[in-house]
């Protein structure tokens, strides 16, 4: 049976403890992290807890007192055990919510949680280098503002940009900004490859902050034979990258193999892909 914690009790994940009043349904007003465990280690868990708590104070959310890194990783240990993943790769998901009550102002500022875990296949990131295609989704665009960087519950862009992918034979998209700028792929950071320069849209442009952006570029800024560029991407600079790849916390990096009718090759990504593995194997801490 599947647990989740939810406000530190583990309950049956098919029980029903979220209700029609809950803030993250009514209104997005939610926050959460993805992020990767293995034989219950977490990948980069210092970086997920700063961001989520500089997101909670950005939300005007009230971090509870308990709120602590080794709270919440004891939190995540206990959710690993009972759905016995400790001893294997998994997909941690916590979720933040302003508690009940009221309409767009809330009457507190109090927060709920959940903590889920799933397990994964791998016990570190690969580089997938099947077919993967890519084409722009235009319906809607990223603000670009500080909002846009953080993990909230506001995904109804991802969502349709998800349902028009798949409608047409796409494996994700690219989205832009209203200054027609590419911002981000549906589930992950964007990085260009020319030569040897490494660029990638700033977070001004309105792209997620995301953790494993972060740290390619400190392993980049590392490298003696790479650079690395927070820069605007248009959409004609795509076309003539050697490569493109896509970051995110589960899967590491995800080269790009084409858009529209340009092929992209992956050697870039993996010598990072494995100075990646390298640092995720020396940061985690045991929960």
């Amino acid at each position: 049976m599947e647990m989740v914690d939810f406000n530190g009790k583990l309950i049956a994940a098919e029980s029903t403890f979220l209700n029609h009043g809950n803030r993250g349904l009514r209104y997005g007003d939610a926050l959460f992290e993805t992020m990767r465990a293995s034989n219950g280690s977490l990948y980069f868990w210092e970086e997920h807890y700063l961001r989520l708590m500089a997101s909670m104070r950005m939300l005007r959310m009230e971090i509870p007192m308990n709120f602590t890194l080794e709270f919440l990783e004891a939190s995540v240990a206990e959710v690993l055990v009972a759905n016995n993943l400790s001893k294997q790769s998994a997909r941690i998901r916590i979720t933040v919510f302003r508690a009940e009550g009221g309409l767009y102002l809330p009457t507190t500022n109090e927060v709920h949680y959940t903590i889920e875990a799933e397990a994964l296949a791998a016990p570190f990131y690969l580089l997938d280098e099947n077919d993967y295609e890519v084409e722009l989704y235009k319906d809607f665009y990223v603000n670009a503002d500080i909002l846009s960087t953080l993990k909230t519950n506001n995904k109804i862009l991802h969502v349709t940009g998800s349902i028009f992918a798949s409608e047409n034979g796409y494996d994700n998209c690219l989205v832009l900004n209203a200054s027609k700028m590419v911002v981000e792929a549906l589930n992950g950071n964007l990085f260009l490859v020319s030569g040897n320069t490494l660029k990638t849209p700033p977070l001004k442009d309105g792209c997620l902050n995301g953790i494993i952006r972060k740290k390619i570029i400190e392993i980049v800024v590392k490298t003696e034979d790479l650079e690395i560029e927070e820069a605007s991407i248009s959409p004609f600079e795509l076309q003539k990258a050697d490569e493109l790849f896509i970051t995110n916390s589960i899967v590491g990096i995800r080269p790009i193999t084409k858009y529209r009718k340009k092929g992209y090759g992956s050697t870039t990504a993996q010598n990072i892909l494995g100075k990646l593995n390298a640092l995720a194997r020396l940061q985690p801490k045991k929960p």
